[in-house]
C-alpha cells in the first residue's frame, strides 16, 4: 500500500461509516461510533475501551457507556451490515459459515464466563463462546453476525444474569439453535446462501439438518465418525402389529424386520462392499501457502434416519482422506441433488477455512476478543461494532488487491462448474 492509498483510507472510511448515521438519534451519541471503529482498525496492541479511548483524547467512562449504556440500535447496525453485504456482493456461489470461537476470560463477571473447553487454546479454559454466521463469495468474507453462548449454569441462575444486563427470555440454547437464529435473520435481511458448510459439532446433530432440509437450504457438513446412516434404503411396513400376539393390532409404521441396519460412518468405511471396491480418488482442492491441499475421496448416497427412526432423506456421504497421514479422515454429508458431482461438494465442503480466516482477521486486527466489559448489550454491540469493522477491512483489502488470487471456485446452483478442485493423479 503506498502513501496515497493510505491517505484516502480516512475519507474511505468516513463515507463507509456514513452508512450507520440512522443506527443514532443523538449526535454526539453517533460521534462516539467512529471513534470505536477506528480504534478497532488501529495499530494499537490491546483494543478494548480504555487504550481505544486514550488514544482519541475521549474520556474512557464515556466510550465505555457508549458501549453500554447509550441508547442507539445495535440491530439496525447489524442488518445494515447485512444489507450492503447483499448489495455488494450478492452473486452466484455463495457460501454461508457457520462456526464458533472463544475468548480466554479472567473473573467471573463477563457475560455467558465459565470453565468449558476452549478452542483458542485447544482445552478446558476459563472462557466465553460465541456463534457466527459468516459469508463467502469470490475472493471475498466476512462475517455476518455473531451471539453469545449462554452455558447452562448461567441460564440457571437468573440473578447473575440481571446483574450482567441478560435478558430474562435469553435461557441456555443449543449452539445449533443459536446457529439457525443468525441464518433466518440473515436470510430476512436477503441474503441468499447457495450453500451452507459447518463442522462436526453441528453437522453430528441430527435435529440441525432436518431443519437445514425444511428450510429448502442446501448444505455441506462435516459429521463425526459416530454418524450413522443406512446404505441401502430399508423397508417400512404398515401392517398391524400385535404385541405378544394380543390385542388390537397398531399400524404404526416400522421398520421391515430383517432389513439393512443402520451404522456409522467409519463402519461403513471398513465394510461397505461399495466403498471397499472404491479406490481412492485424488483431488487438488485448493492451492495454500504450503503448496497444493490434496484429499483422497469416495463417495456413497445413503440414507438418514428421520425423527421417528424411519428412513428419511437421501444423502451424500463424502470421505476424505489425507494422503500425506491416512488416519485423518474426515466425513461429510450433503442434502444436494444425488447427481451432484464430488469436486463441487468436496470444494463447499473445505471452504470452511473462510470463517477460520475471518476470525483469524477479527481478532489478530479488529480486537474481537477484547472485549472487557461485564455487560451482555456492551458484548452485543461490541461484536456488531467489529463485523462493521471487519467488513471495511475486507473491502478495502478487495479494493486495494491489484489483481485477483485466483481462489477456490466455488460451485453455482446452476452448474457443476467449479475453477478449484481438480482430479489429479
Amino acid at each position: 500500500m503506498d502513501a496515497k492509498q493510505i491517505g484516502e483510507l480516512r475519507p474511505r472510511l468516513k463515507r463507509y461509516l456514513e452508512q450507520f448515521d440512522d443506527c443514532f438519534d443523538r449526535r454526539d451519541t453517533r460521534g462516539h461510533f467512529p471513534t470505536y471503529v477506528e480504534g478497532q482498525l488501529s495499530d494499537l496492541p490491546r483494543k478494548s475501551v480504555e487504550p481505544i479511548a486514550l488514544k482519541a483524547g475521549t474520556p474512557v467512562r464515556t466510550l465505555q457507556e457508549f458501549l453500554s449504556q447509550h441508547a442507539w440500535n445495535h440491530d439496525q447496525m447489524r442488518n445494515r451490515v447485512q444489507q450492503l453485504v447483499v448489495q455488494r456482493h450478492r452473486g452466484p456461489n455463495s457460501v454461508g459459515l457457520i462456526d464458533e470461537t472463544s475468548y480466554v476470560k479472567k473473573g467471573a463477571k463477563t457475560p455467558g464466563v465459565q470453565r468449558q473447553h476452549c478452542g483458542a487454546v485447544g482445552k478446558k479454559e476459563n472462557c466465553i463462546v460465541t456463534v457466527h454466521l459468516g459469508f463467502a463469495r469470490e475472493d471475498f468474507h466476512c462475517l455476518l453476525d455473531g451471539e453469545l453462548y449462554l452455558p447452562k449454569s448461567w441460564s440457571d441462575d437468573r440473578e447473575r444474569c440481571r446483574q450482567a444486563g441478560i435478558p430474562e427470555d435469553m435461557v441456555y440454547r443449543p449452539k445449533t439453535d443459536i446457529a439457525l437464529e443468525l441464518y433466518d435473520r440473515a436470510c430476512q435481511n436477503g441474503v441468499d446462501f447457495d450453500w451452507l458448510t459447518f463442522d462436526e459439532g453441528y453437522g453430528g446433530k441430527p435435529p440441525f439438518l432436518r431443519e437445514l432440509d425444511q428450510r429448502e437450504q442446501r448444505f455441506v457438513g462435516e459429521v463425526p465418525v459416530n454418524f450413522r446412516a443406512w446404505a441401502k434404503r430399508p423397508l417400512v411396513t404398515t401392517r398391524s402389529y400385535r404385541r405378544g400376539g394380543r390385542g388390537r393390532g397398531r399400524k404404526t409404521p416400522r421398520l421391515v424386520a430383517g432389513g439393512p441396519k443402520l451404522q456409522k460412518v467409519e463402519d461403513l468405511l471398513k465394510r461397505n462392499r461399495k466403498l471397499q471396491q472404491q479406490t481412492w480418488q485424488r483431488w487438488r482442492v485448493k492451492d495454500g501457502e504450503k503448496g497444493p491441499m490434496v484429499w483422497e475421496v469416495k463417495h456413497l448416497l445413503v440414507t438418514v434416519p428421520d425423527r421417528d427412526g424411519l428412513p428419511g432423506k437421501t444423502y451424500h456421504l463424502l470421505i476424505a482422506r489425507n494422503p500425506l497421514d491416512p488416519t485423518e479422515i474426515k466425513y461429510f454429508v450433503s442434502n444436494a441433488a444425488p447427481e451432484t458431482s464430488e469436486d463441487v461438494l468436496l470444494l463447499v465442503a473445505f471452504s470452511r477455512w473462510r470463517i477460520e480466516r475471518c476470525f483469524e482477521d477479527d481478532k489478530g486486527e479488529i480486537g474481537l476478543d477484547h472485549y472487557e466489559g461485564r455487560k451482555y448489550v456492551g458484548l452485543r454491540r461490541h461484536l456488531v461494532l467489529s463485523a462493521v469493522s471487519l467488513l471495511f477491512l475486507a473491502e478495502t483489502r478487495e479494493a486495494l488487491r491489484e489483481k485477483k488470487s485466483g481462489v477456490d471456485g466455488l460451485p453455482s446452483p446452476h452448474s457443476h462448474q467449479c475453477g478449484g478442485a481438480v482430479l489429479v493423479a
